[in-house]
């Protein structure tokens, strides 16, 4: 938790735990190598009581020599303003205040005096609201420049300890207010729990909190992981968008990555169907931190939704999820937008008038060129594939381009009323809005819709078969495949 040279500022409220880890840490520091100073929150929830506990601490560090921070907030007034409940609103605002200190560079660790039974008690309260794997972790010894030294002592041993040293500290009078979740498992639940099931059952919460943090360790790092390798972002409206493919959600890892061995056997097969839907809920619940700045609010039932749009839904359905994150299915991909996007644009929802645009096209002898779109938020890459030596499952016949039948200039640009061609698996010319309408583009995406021209001709519109006479057949050499990725 600490190293040597480390400046620990010691979280200390006046009440028996954190004094007791500030005497702790004082009979340690020469040990560990370490500084000290004093951290008080001042949340002027208690009036007097409140101020008679800052000079408390204040006396306390001055006692022991040690600098005192100190920073005082109405966090009443917060929680109304922000339409917090008034425990979120004092952690918000104190733990603020410790990423202050860090930041500025008055300690390098904030040491927190979380015990055994507040870990137990906090298992408790996310079973009682509802929770998951990851709430069963509960609270973590190491957090960033936070630490906690005694997750893993009882509150009854901290006060013999004080009682031998003869070190008062302060009772905080709002502990035994029953209207609280916190205070009734506290004095109710613990207790009974205790009498009339397990006397460890504390040790028992305690175990299954650090069990399930170590899971979520593991599984952080693999979701972030297959996010940075499968989401694309951009950013539109001052705010970030991000895509994902459908096929990539529903399975995070390559076909080749799920076998599983047989018992005894060389063979592998593939796995069950599922057996990635834990990967998948936990890249959603990724998606929607990214998009929102944290998870709040996000239930088991919005990502059952998300995956329904995933696996069943049609292009152009969308999700609304808290937060007014919006959720959109376009073509194989889902995109992901805050508010910000959403009272604005996504990446596809461009107007016609405002966000034009035409870009002319030189294609490279070998390789690929790139055409960045900076309107609707995508790169279309347009390679050269040696068709002779390219598998034809690799790409449809109405995917390809057969190069020699291209003539300057070549422009992509966005689709216009009128525009029309005759797709390669068709027999008459057919509107490009009629086949916008068939495959259930939203109408405000079709107002910026890619389409290629050839020497004034529409060759090809994104995510439709390539015209007739332009696609390629069983006597090209040479084509031409294009592909997109959100910039």
């Amino acid at each position: 938790m600490t190293g040597a040279g480390d400046r620990v500022a010691v979280a200390v409220s006046g009440g028996a735990d954190s004094v007791a880890l500030l005497r702790l840490l004082e009979s340690v520091r020469a040990e560990l190598g370490i500084s000290l100073a004093v951290a008080h929150f001042d949340h002027r929830l208690r009036g007097a009581e409140s101020d008679q506990d800052a000079r408390f601490v204040a006396e306390l560090a001055q006692a022991g020599g040690l600098e005192f921070f100190v920073e005082h907030a109405d966090v009443s007034a917060e929680a109304r303003r922000n339409r917090w409940n008034l425990e979120d609103a004092a952690r918000r605002l104190r733990y603020a205040f410790f990423r202050r200190l860090l930041e500025k560079g008055s300690a390098t660790r904030i040491a927190v005096a979380h015990t055994a039974d507040d870990q137990a008690e906090t298992v408790l309260a996310h079973l009682i609201r509802g929770t998951g794997p990851a709430g069963l972790g509960a609270i973590h010894s190491v957090a960033g420049g936070i630490v906690r030294p005694l997750l893993t002592v009882r509150r009854a041993e901290l006060r013999q300890y004080l009682a031998g040293l003869g070190q008062p500290w302060r009772e905080d009078s709002s502990n035994q207010d029953s209207t609280r979740l916190r205070s009734r498992i506290r004095a109710q639940l613990v207790p009974q729990l205790e009498r009339g099931f397990s006397e460890r059952i504390v040790e028992h919460l305690c175990t299954v909190a650090q069990l399930s943090a170590e899971e979520q360790t593991f599984w952080d790092a693999l979701v972030e992981q297959r996010y940075r390798a499968l989401v694309s972002a951009s950013v539109s409206a001052g705010a970030t968008i991000l895509t994902v493919s459908v096929a990539d959600l529903l399975q995070p890892f390559p076909s080749s990555a799920g076998t599983a061995v047989n018992q005894g056997k060389t063979k592998s097969e593939p796995l069950p169907p599922g057996a990635w839907r834990a990967l998948t809920e936990r890249l959603i619940r990724r998606l929607y931190s990214e998009s929102k700045g944290d998870r709040r609010k996000l239930t088991f039932r919005h990502v059952e939704q998300v995956i329904r749009l995933a696996s069943n839904s049609t292009s152009g359905k969308t999700l609304d999820l808290p937060a007014d994150i919006r959720v959109e299915r376009v073509f194989g991909r889902l995109v992901f937008s805050s508010p910000a996007v959403a009272a604005s644009r996504t990446p596809l929802e461009t107007n016609a008038g405002r966000f034009a645009y035409q870009y002319v096209v030189k294609l490279a002898q070998a390789g690929s060129t790139q055409v960045s779109i900076p309107e609707v938020g995508l790169r279309f890459r347009l390679k050269t594939v040696d068709c002779g030596k390219t598998p034809r499952d690799t790409y449809t016949a109405t995917q390809i381009l057969d190069i020699d039948s291209l003539s300057e200039p070549l422009i992509l640009r966005s689709w216009l009323p009128g525009d029309a061609y005759t797709p390669c698996d068709r027999q008459q010319p057919k509107k490009l809005k009629t086949m916008l309408l068939a495959a259930r583009v939203p109408a405000r995406a079709r107002k910026g819709w890619p389409v290629l021209e050839s020497d004034g001709r529409v060759i090809w519109a994104r995510g439709m078969p390539a015209a007739k006479g332009f696609s390629a057949s069983a006597q090209t050499r040479v084509g031409l495949t294009i592909e997109e990725e959100a910039i």
